[in-house]
């Protein structure tokens, strides 16, 4: 099922106390709804290369890039800047925290929030634990990249063996390099459980069937917490939703969002 132009318009008009200043307006005068696509750890564009086809009646697509800062905060504000004056908002995974900074700092922009295997919760004490290593270690140490082993770990059982996945996921963090692995391992997660109420965006919570990194808890505790949202769970899969279930992920989107305009 693929969204029309005049789906955009009635979400627009749903949307939007704002609609006429921040709809776009395509070459034949319809409403146009851009998407802001949010990665996660260690993670570029390349992450949403296959879902972006599903989701191409919503023009434009931007991804962001988190690979400059070193908050959170920082993050949203640098995704803001290059970001469509309006937009769905779409984020995976750490890039979940990201997207809901983003409603904090620029609530007026946001027309509906898509989170993808992630969680409100704040950093344990494991993580804590982890963080102190990497911060006692020297800057110059060389990056090696992610692990075959942990890549794996994060793919549905009849995925780990997928070597294409595995190298995709690998190749991205490469890319980015020990300095953003740094940066990224070392942010900090607040707890945002209590906040959560006040949301109140139309907000879409996915999550895998058999995600090790973000569990079932975790997305019911979103679904509760954010008044009115809907939870999908797709089967099949791991943590890396949008590269194990691209098009099952799209369809979600786009069957919820045009749900909510009716």
């Amino acid at each position: 099922m693929t969204a029309t132009v005049a789906d955009h318009r009635l979400l627009s008009n749903l949307m939007a106390a704002n609609t006429s200043e921040a709809a776009y307006i395509d070459d034949q005068g319809e409403y146009v709804v851009s998407i802001l696509l949010v990665p996660g750890f260690m993670l570029d564009a390349d992450l949403w290369r296959d879902v972006e086809p599903g989701l191409a009646d919503f023009q434009p697509i931007v991804s962001v890039d988190l690979s400059k800062d070193s908050s959170i905060q920082d993050m949203a504000r640098r995704a803001l800047l290059g970001a469509p004056e309006a937009f769905i908002l779409v984020g995976f995974s750490m890039g979940g925290y990201v997207a809901r900074e983003i409603v904090r700092q620029a609530p007026h922009r946001v027309k509906a929030l898509v989170l993808v295997a992630t969680s409100a919760r704040g950093d344990t004490d494991l993580q804590r634990q982890r963080k102190a290593a990497i911060t006692g270690q020297p800057n110059g140490l060389i990056f090696k990249g992610l692990s075959t082993a942990a890549v794996a770990s994060s793919l549905y059982p009849d995925n780990a063996s997928r070597l294409d996945l595995i190298d995709r996921i690998k190749s991205m963090a490469q890319r980015l390099g020990g300095e953003v692995f740094r940066r990224q391992s070392l942010l900090d997660r607040e707890d945002e459980r209590a906040s959560l109420s006040a949301i109140t965006y139309p907000c879409l919570i996915v999550a895998g069937e058999d995600d090790k990194l973000r569990s079932r808890a975790e997305a019911e505790e979103l679904h509760r917490g954010i008044v009115g949202s809907s939870l999908q769970i797709i089967e099949k899969t791991g943590h890396m939703i949008p590269l194990e279930a691209p098009d099952a992920l799209a369809t979600i989107v786009r069957r919820w969002l045009k749900a909510i305009e009716a």
